[in-house]
């Protein structure tokens, strides 16, 4: 497993740890993990799983009063801080430094508890809250498979990136991991130099890849995209760009877990995978998907907290969808609605009808307010290689969007932009 700045051997963890005596302090207590790099970060997951009762994995970059926030949800009673870096300001007694290389163990590590795994949901719709997951749930929906190796573009402390560590320590041969300070070209050289196979991360991450000069860097095996809808445009930019690659999207949240993967190459998923048995059953309430599995959250956590499934054990995920045909296609999320004039707007079903044209590469829709409306749309545009910054441009992507959408979701103001602004999830930033 390797960051930029450090490697883990991994067989190493049978006697080596990076928390040193202070693991022993740490038992049976809810434990807030606030490192920088990701590689301390995985060495203290690996040490603390069945020793603490619970871990919460804390955002890269937290200040003091989201990680104060965070350990009031969780009633957190330690601290893992980084040895390199002053420690968080926040009001926990019990504090154990983080650091890398590997040192020997005085003694071997006992597992005693299942621990609980918290972490906060990405705040898509609304502030984040925090949910309790175990080993179980979060593995539930994968098997491992020897000799893959994988890379992701996600952060390991959020639930996309924390599923392919998982599925690295249970199986795979390597691991990349990226780094904040790293762009996606310098990312691309090490995966190249990795040799890795298997890549994961948002639409949004893919579209900087189909961006970058340094894309034909990764020959990958496999293209996985998860967090953020899937447009036809970007799945199709990534098999021509990758013939030899198996493409394919995955819905999951962190509440909901891993639910399904489409493989069919097409935006949405198959209609008939609704209210099918098995160990995943989909429902879709007044137009919402809800989600019942094995691989779900427990709870939410903190003081409060509302609850996390329905009297029949269901997550509503907040996913709008709608069904076309034999296909169910996500429209967006129920918390994002644009209002206008009251009519409702849903941004990602505006990008999608942007990406489809032949010039855009990217786009990101949102509302700007209007003294007469309350609200109109507006969209940002990354134009692919060659394509005219120009009126003339303009004009034609708005015919498009005209031909495609209602009068009220075409947008009533775009303009070209170098790049999009993006979440530290790796999704669009919704703000205007």
């Amino acid at each position: 497993m390797a960051t930029r700045d450090f490697a883990l051997e991994l067989d190493r963890f049978a006697d080596s740890g990076s928390l040193g005596d202070g693991l022993a302090r740490l038992e049976g207590r809810s434990v807030l993990l606030a490192v920088g790099d990701m590689a301390k970060a995985a060495a203290a997951l690996i040490e603390l799983d069945g020793v603490a009762r619970q871990i919460v994995l804390c955002p890269p970059g937290a200040g003091a009063d989201s990680l104060a926030a965070l350990a009031r949800a969780a009633a957190a009673d330690a601290l893992v801080h980084d040895a390199d870096a002053p420690a968080p300001q926040i009001d926990i007694t019990t504090r154990v430094a983080c650091r890398l290389p590997l040192a020997a163990l005085a003694a071997p590590r006992a597992a005693r508890f299942v621990t609980e795994w918290a972490m906060p949901t990405s705040g898509t719709s609304g502030p984040p809250k925090l949910v309790a997951h175990t080993l179980a749930t979060l593995t539930a929906a994968f098997h491992p498979v020897a000799g893959q190796r994988w890379a992701t573009f996600y952060d390991i402390r959020r639930y996309g990136g924390l599923q392919i560590l998982l599925r690295a320590l249970l199986g795979a041969e390597s691991l990349t991991l990226g780094d904040p300070n790293d762009g996606v070209d310098a990312f691309l050289v090490r995966l190249g130099e990795a040799g890795a196979t298997h890549i994961s991360g948002t639409p949004s991450h893919w579209r900087k890849v189909l961006m970058s000069g340094e894309a034909r860097r990764i020959a990958p095996q496999r293209v996985r995209l998860s967090g953020e809808i899937a447009d036809d445009a970007t799945l199709a930019g990534l098999r021509a760009l990758y013939p030899n690659a198996h493409v394919e999207h995955a819905y999951a949240s962190t509440e909901a877990g891993v639910a399904f993967v489409v493989c069919d190459g097409r935006a949405g998923f198959p209609a008939s995978i609704v209210d099918e048995r098995g160990e995943v059953a989909l429902r879709v309430v007044e137009g919402v998907l809800r989600v019942r599995s094995n691989r779900a959250a427990l709870r939410y956590l903190g003081a409060d907290a509302p609850a996390l499934k329905d009297c029949d054990g269901f997550v509503d995920t907040g996913d709008v969808v709608e069904r076309r045909g034999d296909r169910y296609l996500f429209v967006g999320r129920r918390g994002g609605i644009i209002n206008v004039g009251g009519a409702k707007v849903h941004p990602e079903e505006v990008e999608a009808a942007l990406n489809a044209h032949k010039a855009v590469r990217a786009s990101r829709v949102f509302a700007r307010k209007s003294p007469i409306t309350g609200a109109l749309v507006a969209a940002e545009i990354v134009l692919r290689d060659g394509a005219a910054a120009d009126e003339a441009t303009k004009r034609d992507i708005l015919a498009a969007c005209r031909a495609a959408l209602p009068a009220h979701k075409t947008p009533s103001f775009l303009r070209f932009v170098a790049e999009l602004p993006m979440t530290d999830g790796g999704k669009v930033a919704r703000h205007g």
